[in-house]
């Protein structure tokens, strides 16, 4: 059996961190960026190979592998706790840097940009979370704020504050979000009496309500594209 190797013991061809260096980050693989990370394999497999076995398992899916956990991690051979944690560290960094990459796009006048925008804060909640997303009259964000957290009913979502939070930032538009963690993105007689809630308080407001989209990881659930505001 052989002994552990480092990156840099490997063959020419094998480094990625070498490889990396010469031809640039976009042109490695998943899992030999992922090898970069952890540093070495174990004695039965190198780095590469064994993040390769682990991506395969989350059917090469890297949202998969941010929401395993460290014990779920550590039960491959050659993944320790720090290696784990170092994977976990990595996934959530990219999932922060896609949150300020949709935060740079100050245009959100579409369904499918409330969920670019939204997807990468609630992709990985076990409860439901409720937004209000105020926007100008050029339909850009001046503020997104979370209200909620756990059940959406029309008595936890308070309108008086979602209205009065509008006010103070100028809003003349409101776009309103939540997740429902089971993926389905079909809404419920609640979702349905908070959205008309709502739009009551807006058309007395004069704020425009551009719509209310229920999110799921993957897809999304739009009241104005179903044609309901």
């Amino acid at each position: 059996m052989t002994g552990k190797l480092n990156i840099n013991e490997w063959a020419e061809e094998d480094r990625p961190r070498e490889k990396l260096a010469e031809l640039g980050a976009e042109h490695l693989s998943n899992a030999e960026l992922l090898a970069i990370l952890i540093g070495s394999g174990s004695d039965r497999e190198s780095a590469v190979d064994l993040m390769k076995r682990i991506l395969k398992d989350c059917d090469n899916n890297l949202n998969a592998l941010g929401k395993m956990s460290i014990d779920e991690l550590t039960t491959y051979h050659g993944m320790g706790p720090a290696k784990a944690i170092t994977i976990l560290a990595a996934c959530e960094l990219g999932k922060r840097r896609a949150i300020e990459k949709a935060i740079e796009r100050p245009n959100i006048n579409t369904a499918t940009a409330i969920y670019n925008y939204m997807h990468p804060r609630m992709q990985d909640l076990d409860v439901e979370e409720f937004y209000a997303l105020y926007l100008n009259h050029h339909l850009q964000l001046i503020k997104a704020e979370k209200l909620s957290h756990g059940g959406i009913t029309e008595t936890a979502v308070d309108i008086r504050i979602i209205m009065r939070e509008a006010v103070l930032n100028n809003a003349t538009v409101l776009a309103v979000c939540h997740n429902h963690p089971s993926g389905n993105n079909l809404p419920s007689k609640a979702d349905d009496r908070l959205t008309n809630t709502i739009q009551r308080a807006c058309t007395v407001m004069r704020i425009h309500f551009l719509d209310h989209i229920i999110i799921t990881d993957g897809q999304y659930y739009s009241y104005r594209e179903s044609e309901r505001i």
